[in-house]
């Protein structure tokens, strides 16, 4: 990884950036290559075969040799693929935000209290819910069906966002305010265990396989919020890359070259929350992906600036997370394996490279 990008102390940190490294440029191109062909992938891969003539055919709009294939790719595939898209980079570019912004290599979108949160909400509405039933979990909750779901999970996000916030107008240090956001994060777990112990077994055994992270299910109508929700978090995180870099000096350098810490620790936190809560309350908390993929998309550009480093980040969120669907639904597999398995395989190893190269092991 390099140096931070040099910044002048006269004219704000948005004169004197260098040109960005064309090779961060060329790694841009290249990923949204691999976005599009493992789209492409997660589309055509699933436990019912469809060939990749009749494939290519639905998805250029034409009438395919299989009357099933629309049906199967256009109702339940392509939303699984583009839901794991937007998630993947919802989650990696907030997590690189929340990396640079409290400097901690090991800092997620989830580490607000944002993810546990949305579960505590979620608890909340199965143990209000009165009678049973053996469908799946977004089939039963206050008999809304997966709305009910998405609006327990994005309420209890909220609120935990909204805690946040309003503490952040006290806390100065940007540690402290880490440090907040994980106990509130642990008091909502305990809320949540606590729900686990006295609700029917069935709701809890449906409640914990929702924890395992899905990005299945979703329809037309659910990505036409979570898309929307998710390009406005983005476009607000690429709008603030200057200002991310004038960071990566710390605090005080900031506030030196015109950076205003307040307002931008605000948008921060609020963007990465909106990100990392819409996925949530559409696919519950995915782990890993947020804290690994930042050190991927550094580990291939090789720099910190973040005008390269957030579009790779972006893209490479993408083209993980929708590995990540292929490898849960491979067609010779009993059944789909829960996302989260398959983020912990490919996430913990990162972490552990990380954890060993900035030497934290031996702090």
């Amino acid at each position: 990884m390099t140096a931070a990008p040099r910044l002048a102390r006269r004219g704000g940190p948005t004169r004197a950036l260098p040109r960005p490294d064309p090779r961060g440029w060329g790694a841009v191109v290249l990923l949204t290559v691999a976005a599009v062909g493992t789209l492409v992938l997660a589309v055509a891969v699933g436990p019912v075969v469809v060939s990749p003539s009749d494939t290519v055919a639905v998805l250029l709009g034409r009438t395919p040799a299989d009357p099933t294939a629309p049906v199967l790719i256009g109702s339940v595939r392509v939303p699984r693929a583009l839901t794991a898209a937007l998630a993947g980079a919802a989650l990696g570019v907030a997590g690189l935000q929340l990396q640079t912004l409290f400097r901690n290599p090991l800092a997620e979108p989830y580490v607000l209290g944002v993810s546990a949160g949305a579960s505590l909400g979620v608890a909340l509405a199965v143990a209000g819910t009165a009678g049973g039933s053996a469908g799946t979990f977004t089939a039963g909750v206050v008999g809304a069906g997966r709305a009910g779901t998405v609006v327990a999970a994005a309420v209890g996000a909220g609120i935990v966002l909204g805690v946040v916030l309003l503490l952040s107008r006290w806390v100065r240090s940007g540690i402290v305010l880490l440090v907040v956001g994980v106990m509130l994060g642990s008091l909502a777990t305990a809320g949540v265990s606590l729900l686990l112990t006295v609700i029917d077994p069935q709701r809890a055994q449906q409640f914990i396989a929702w924890g395992l992270g899905s990005f299945s299910g979703t329809t037309g109508a659910d990505l036409a919020v979570l898309a929307p929700v998710v390009g406005v978090g983005l476009l607000v995180a690429l709008a603030g890359t200057k200002s991310l870099n004038a960071l990566l000096l710390g605090e005080d350098y900031a506030r030196s070259v015109g950076v205003r810490i307040g307002r931008v620790r605000l948008v921060i936190l609020v963007s990465s929350a909106v990100l990392a809560g819409s996925v949530t309350a559409f696919c519950g908390p995915v782990a890993f992906l947020g804290m690994a993929v930042p050190h991927l998309a550094r580990l291939a550009v090789g720099t910190s600036d973040h005008r390269v480093l957030l579009p790779v980040a972006l893209l490479t969120g993408a083209v993980v997370a929708l590995v990540c669907a292929v490898a849960a639904h491979l067609p010779w597999l009993a059944g789909p394996i829960p996302v989260n398995v398959i983020t912990s395989v490919v996430g913990a190893p990162v972490v552990i490279v990380v954890l060993i190269r900035s030497r934290l092991v031996n702090a």
